[in-house]
Order: C-alpha cells, then sequence, then structure tokens
C-alpha cells in the first residue's frame, strides 16, 4: 500500500470495506447533539466563576474559532470523506508523518476520554445508589457500549440518535424556561432585567484575567464536534451528510452555547457559590423555582456523558482503523468483520479501561500525567486543520473543483485568522499556570508522535 494518499481519487473512501449503516436521520441527530458535549454542563461553572457575565464573549469568541474549523474540516470531509477524517486529509496535505501525528494523538485523546467519562457517569449513577462500587458501573457502561459498537454501526447511530434527541430536548426547554424567566413572564417569576449582568463587579468583574481563563475554559467544551466528520464516511450520502452538519453548526453553536451562557448569567449572580457546586444550569432552574433542578440536570448530564462515551469508542476506532489502512499502524486493528473493525473498537475500550484502572491506582502520577498529556490535543488537530485546508483548498480547485461541495468562507484569510486564534490560545495557555503543564505535555507528546511519524516515512520511502 503506498505511503501517502495523494493519490487516492477524491471520491474514493479510506476504509471501503466498512458498512454504510448510518442513515441521514442518525447523521443529522449526530451533528446536533454532537455539539452539546458533557463539557457544556460539567466545565462551564468554573468559567462563569472566573469571567463572570463575560462568559458570553468568551464563548462567541472560541465558537467563531470552532465555526471557522468546522467549515474547513467540511470542505475537505466533503471533498475527501474517509473515517480517518483530519488524519487523512493532514497525510494528504503534509504527508504520512502529520497524519500519522494527528490520528494517534487524538486516539490518545479519545481513548482517555472514554475511560472519563465512564467515571463521570458513574459518580452520578452511585448518588443516585450509593454503596455500588463505581468501577463496576464504569464496567458495564463499557460492556454495553463496547457491544454495541462491535456488532454494528447502526447501534452507534441509534443510540446516538436517542442520547441527541434527549439532550436537544433538554437544552431546549432549559433556552425556552430560561427566556420566559428573563422576560419576566414565567408564573412566579420576576425578570432580573440586567441587575446579575451589571452588578457584582460589573460585566467584567475580574478584568481581562478573567476573561482569559473563561476563554480557555470555553475552548475545551467544544470538543466532540468532529464525530460527525468521522462517522459521515459510514453513512448513505456522505457529502450530503458532511455539507448539513456544516452549514447548520454556525446556529447550533450560538443557541446551544452561546444562548445557554447569556440566560444563565441574566438568570443567576455569576459569583453565587450554588453556580459551581450546583452547576450553573442547576443554579438557573433553581432561581426560576423548578423543582428537583438538581436531580433533573443530573440525567442530563449523564445521558451527555454516556453519548460522549459511545461517540468516542466510535471515533477512536475509525481512527485507529483509517490510520492502519493507510500503513501507520499494526495490522490487526485494520481487521473488519460484519462492516465493523472489532479489534479496533476492543483495544479502545480496553485502553479506556487502563485509564479507570489508573485513575484509582495512581492518581497524583501516572493518571495525572496522563490528563496533562491529552490537555491541548484538540487545539494540536485543530491546527493540523488549518495547514491541511490551506494547503489542499488550491490541490482541490485544480483536479476536481466540482468536489467543493462546501467552501470555506474568504479563503485563505480567514483560514489565517483562525490560525492566528490558535496561537493566541496557545500564548494565553502558556501564561496560565493551570494549563501551562497541559501544554508543555501535549507539546512533548506530540513532538514525539511527529519524529516517530517522520522517521517511519524516511524509512518507507527508502524501502
Amino acid at each position: 500500500m503506498p505511503s501517502t494518499t495523494t493519490q487516492t481519487p477524491p471520491q474514493q473512501q479510506d476504509g471501503a470495506a466498512l458498512s454504510h449503516g448510518l442513515k441521514q436521520r442518525h447523521l443529522s441527530m449526530i451533528a446536533l447533539g454532537g455539539v452539546i458535549g458533557a463539557g457544556l454542563f460539567v466545565g462551564s461553572g468554573a468559567g462563569i466563576a472566573a469571567a463572570g457575565p463575560s462568559i458570553v464573549i468568551a464563548y462567541a469568541v472560541s465558537g467563531l474559532l470552532v465555526m471557522l474549523v468546522m467549515r474547513m474540516l467540511g470542505e475537505m470531509s466533503a471533498a475527501y470523506p474517509s473515517s480517518g477524517s483530519f488524519s487523512a486529509h493532514a497525510e494528504r496535505a503534509m504527508g504520512p508523518w502529520a497524519g500519522f501525528t494527528a490520528g494517534w494523538s487524538f486516539w490518545v485523546l479519545l481513548c482517555t476520554a472514554v475511560g472519563l467519562e465512564g467515571i463521570g457517569a458513574a459518580h452520578i449513577v452511585t448518588g443516585w445508589l450509593p454503596g455500588t462500587p463505581e468501577w463496576a458501573w464504569v464496567a458495564l457502561f463499557m460492556v454495553v457500549f463496547c457491544g454495541a459498537n462491535l456488532a454494528a454501526v447502526k447501534n452507534f447511530g441509534e443510540f446516538e440518535f436517542w442520547f441527541a434527541a434527549l439532550k436537544v430536548g433538554a437544552i431546549s426547554l432549559f433556552l425556552i424556561l430560561g427566556v420566559l424567566a428573563v422576560a419576566g413572564v414565567l408564573p412566579g417569576t420576576d425578570s432580573p432585567g440586567v441587575s446579575n449582568l451589571t452588578g457584582q463587579g460589573g460585566f467584567l468583574p475580574n478584568g481581562s484575567e478573567g476573561l482569559v481563563i473563561g476563554l480557555l475554559a470555553s475552548v475545551f467544551a467544544y470538543g466532540g464536534l468532529e464525530t460527525v466528520t468521522i462517522a459521515a464516511a459510514e453513512s448513505e450520502n456522505p457529502v450530503k451528510g458532511v455539507a448539513s452538519a456544516v452549514r447548520t453548526a454556525m446556529w447550533r453553536i450560538a443557541l446551544f452555547y452561546i444562548g445557554s451562557m447569556a440566560v444563565i448569567v441574566t438568570l443567576v449572580p455569576w459569583d453565587a457559590e450554588s453556580v459551581v457546586t450546583d452547576g450553573p444550569y442547576v443554579a438557573a432552574l433553581k432561581e426560576i423555582g423548578i423543582p428537583g433542578a438538581d436531580q433533573l440536570m443530573n440525567v442530563v448530564i449523564l445521558v451527555a456523558l454516556l453519548s460522549a462515551m459511545n461517540a468516542n469508542i466510535y471515533g477512536s476506532s475509525r481512527i485507529a482503523y483509517s490510520l492502519v489502512e493507510r500503513g501507520q499502524g499494526p495490522k490487526p486493528l485494520a481487521k473488519v468483520s460484519g462492516g465493523v473493525p472489532r479489534v479496533a473498537v476492543l483495544t479502545s475500550c480496553v485502553l479506556g479501561f487502563v485509564c479507570v484502572v489508573l485513575s484509582y491506582w495512581r492518581p497524583d502520577d501516572v493518571f495525572k500525567w496522563l490528563l496533562n498529556m491529552i490537555g491541548a490535543v484538540i487545539l494540536v488537530v485543530w491546527v493540523f486543520i488549518a495547514v491541511s485546508q490551506l494547503l489542499l483548498r488550491r490541490r482541490i480547485e485544480r483536479e476536481a473543483p466540482e468536489n467543493l461541495v462546501v467552501r470555506m468562507w474568504a479563503f485563505p484569510v480567514l483560514t489565517w485568522v483562525a490560525l492566528a486564534g490558535m496561537a493566541a490560545i496557545f500564548v494565553l495557555m502558556a501564561r496560565e499556570p493551570d494549563t501551562r503543564t497541559q501544554l508543555y505535555s501535549t507539546g512533548a507528546m506530540t513532538l514525539l508522535l511527529a519524529v516517530a511519524g517522520y522517521v517511519r516515512q524516511r524509512v518507507r520511502a527508502r524501502s
């Protein structure tokens, strides 16, 4: 097999042995619900506590960056549908070393995330059923989703369809209730006006430093949007699916992320203790008098965590499969049975459970080191996406202009703007003690993978 995919015809999909069991309704709901990640519910409280009402600006700025990244990724994925997504695009644009680096770093991130999401979901369930061991719940979730992904890709699609429907329904209801409360027309509530936006220190209570911390928190809440471009390769109409997902990304991000942050900081004082202890969504629901708000949100968060767990098992197995198909890893991972890369699915699940074991066995050294190592991987992936799009756009225009179903806005200006934004985030991470270690650890892993990938590329070229 050739060491690069540059000679692959534009419409050819790597991984042709994979089934095309995902229907358009699956892909549409994956795109819709994939925006609503566990990070939105779990991690936004710390951002609000740091930035105050200006968290809305933080989510708007990071949301604009994510929209640009999704547009670039959508352009390449519509032109070259691939289960390897950005990894395959990076290889096509820059060579095998780039696909190797982007793919395996993302695979490590997803496998670790599978374990983290399992732990988070188990923690919620043990709160309802005290005395039951967390590890047993993690194992149960792992078995269920591993089994579903092993059987057929349509099982992944069905799980995600209903998970996404529940997430979208829950956050839509939250937004409706929140807007009614802000307007003062919800029975039993009075409109807070702008008192929570201008009081308690004003819109920017902790200055630019607080806004920076909020911005960094918001950036990493957007992880998981890439799954739809991976899943598209196994759908009935990959090009249509990617194009639809990318074109609707803007309103989905604006509504679910920026909209919900605006509702929360308008309803609840940003410095209220409940924003961190209960979570911002629970705090807002309690503020407007919704009974059992904490347990209602726990159900939604559990669904979000299980959805992310399912999606990451799927995504990690397909990234690994695609890498091996392109000669970038151990051959058994590319073995397909029943249209599913079952060895890759099992490997990803096992490594996810190993992360769970490490969280109990070595929480203060090995597990902490692992978390730091994946801390900035999503930003590294975004850089590969932007550089790949910058290089591939002209090539597509020359070789197959008809494949430009999705076009990056104002190319190449906005691509460079996105790269500048990513560089700025790297600088901000280096300034903050809490994120500096993550930046350096991820940088070390990325450099190690890049060197290994380049050596492999040179050795294969000589042979």
